[in-house]
């Protein structure tokens, strides 16, 4: 049962009656303290063990602009000059090897992973910031129900959400990026996989996620919050829950969706339903495990 606000408060907030997060751990299991662990895990993740595999040794640090372009720069680059079009046209198909692989390398890793949640926010959030706890809190609750919790595996947000799932036994999930000046691997993933393409991450992180809590960002938050979007607008994804996190940073944004995207006609009014706006880290777990406890999935079988 819903209990829905109008779709033309600025604040966009949709609440699930009824239904709360439980979030007791198992008889007998301990809580994990804030010291990070490393190497061979196993965890109870809901009503099966699973082997955890160690993620490998890239520490959390930034590191230097690579000597050349990056994989990404490389396939966006400028097309060659007229003598070099057979050189080009020689790169790129064998390029697609490397992608493929990429690809192999991801389903591989992540082919058991199911129900995850995705967790997107800035890379930028300190843990004094008081977000950082929240997105903590809220990966621990969805934990806590049996959710694996899947991030892009810096710090910030991604840090935190994969703290949270540590800490209430689940599945600690992180799917990096190489960029020219970005971080390696947080310390609370459980599994990890990098990735030099920017695309085949984002497939990763969509592809076995039901769900998206999106905690304030920049441009990279922003770009995967609207594919996320789009992609169930235009039905390539079956809707499931995007809870947006932190109304003072994301209502402009819906205000401006509403008065101005919606009401020229760019998009329908009921897609402003997509997306849920809160403040609370119960609500935004609630919202998902009401979702899951009524069947609704975006993951086609096979």
């Amino acid at each position: 049962m819903w209990d829905r606000r109008g779709p033309c408060d600025p604040v966009h907030r949709c609440r699930y009656v009824g239904v709360s997060v439980v979030g007791n751990r198992p008889s007998g299991a301990d809580r994990h303290t804030d010291t990070p662990t490393t190497g061979h895990a196993t965890r109870n993740i809901g009503p099966r063990r699973r082997y955890i595999p160690p993620v490998p040794d890239r520490p959390l640090i930034h590191s230097k602009a690579p000597e050349g372009p990056t994989e990404d720069e490389v396939l966006l680059g400028t097309r060659p000059a007229p003598e070099r079009v057979d050189d080009f046209r020689r790169g790129d198909p064998w390029r697609v090897f490397r992608i493929m692989g990429e690809f192999v390398e991801g389903f591989e890793r992540l082919g058991d992973v199911a129900d995850a949640v995705t967790f997107i926010g800035s890379s930028r959030t300190s843990p004094e910031d008081p977000l950082y706890g929240k997105a903590t809190e809220t990966a621990r609750l969805l934990a806590e129900q049996g959710f694996p919790i899947i991030t892009g595996g810096g710090p910030g947000i991604m840090e935190a959400a994969n703290k949270g799932a540590v800490e209430g036994d689940g599945l600690s999930i992180g799917v990096n990026i190489e960029l020219p000046h970005e971080q390696g691997t947080n310390p609370w993933v459980r599994r990890g996989v990098f990735f030099r393409f920017f695309f085949v991450r984002k497939m990763m992180l969509a592809r076995y996620s039901r769900a998206v809590v999106a905690f304030p960002g920049g441009y990279g938050t922003l770009d995967e919050l609207f594919e996320y979007l789009t992609l169930m607008q235009t039905g390539k994804m079956s809707i499931h829950p995007v809870v947006l996190f932190g109304a003072r940073y994301w209502g402009p944004l819906v205000e401006w969706l509403q008065r101005t995207v919606a009401a020229e006609g760019k998009i329908d009014r009921q897609d402003l339903g997509l997306f849920h706006v809160t403040d609370d880290p119960a609500e935004a777990a609630s919202i998902i495990v009401a979702a899951r406890e009524q069947g609704k999935s975006w993951l086609v079988p096979g």
